[in-house]
């Protein structure tokens, strides 16, 4: 069976991941607002029938904002850390809530979902793996240092969403106060560009299709930078950049493999041409 990912936004101004199957699927973190969830979905031709539950991967508002309400309108269940949520300081109803604890893979469907802890000056922060039965998807946003956790789920994704959320020089002659300047750079803050590269090109499996560059930084960071960045790169993983005012394409395995097949055949065919 396929996998299908989107990113519905990601920035500062909000972040919501789609990954799934026909027929069922995840939201990891829901930072924008139900009716903005409703209209991106809508325009990727997704249903909330098939969404089983949201992942809340820590408290900050931009991760979490739309989770009451979502939740509540669709019966969807929330999995969440113990103290995430006594953190967040949203109102979940509770027979929806859902306990999460890192390294527990949850069975939804088809569908495994894995968290693991991460960096981040949040109460208890982690990080996913989405699976099914051939592919995975990793979601890699939010963390201050590349630790070993994250290099080693890093390397198993056939897809990830990675963080690239500051360009240096720009961070460091920009307009924010030291002190936000400092936590941003900080081992429990987020990945600057660098970071995220050498990441990848350190640590990426040669399966690895897609990669989604995330979480950019509206006033430290620009998507001609990261893309640059990356695409200096000769591999055959393809480079998208994730918007934080629409949502990307929706990618699908079956999709990426027949395309690759047939791009094999062509090459194969013109070599007797």
């Amino acid at each position: 069976m396929s996998l299908f990912f989107t990113s519905l936004n990601s920035g500062s101004n909000g972040n919501c991941y789609y990954i799934g199957n026909n027929k069922e699927a995840v939201l990891i973190d829901a930072g924008l607002s139900c009716k903005e969830t409703e209209k991106r979905m809508q325009c990727l031709e997704l249903s909330f029938e098939t969404i089983k539950a949201i992942f809340i991967s820590h408290e900050h508002i931009d991760h979490i904002k739309g989770v009451e309400v979502l939740s509540k309108k669709y019966e969807i269940p929330v999995y969440i850390t113990t103290k995430t949520y006594a953190n967040s300081r949203t109102p979940i109803r509770k027979d929806l809530i859902r306990t999460l604890n890192s390294f527990n893979t949850i069975k939804i469907g088809g569908l495994s979902i894995t968290a693991f802890p991460k960096n981040h000056d949040a109460a208890d922060p982690v990080s996913f793996i989405v699976e099914n039965d051939q592919y995975k998807v990793g979601v890699f946003t939010d963390i201050g240092t590349v630790c070993e956790n994250v290099i080693k789920y890093f390397k198993k994704c056939h897809a990830a969403f990675l963080e690239a959320n500051y360009d240096d020089k720009m961070l460091e002659e920009g307009p924010y106060p030291f002190h936000l300047k400092e936590r941003i750079k900080s081992s429990h803050g987020h990945l600057s560009n660098k970071q995220a590269f050498d990441l990848f090109i350190d640590h990426r499996p040669d399966f690895m299709s897609h990669l989604l560059l995330s979480h950019l930084s509206k006033e430290n960071n620009t998507p001609e930078l990261v893309d640059d960045l990356f695409r200096s790169v000769n591999c055959n993983t393809e480079i998208i950049i994730a918007s934080r005012y629409e949502a990307s394409p929706l990618f699908r395995f079956e999709e990426i493999l027949h395309k690759k097949a047939a791009s094999k055949n062509l090459m194969q065919l013109e070599l007797f041409i």
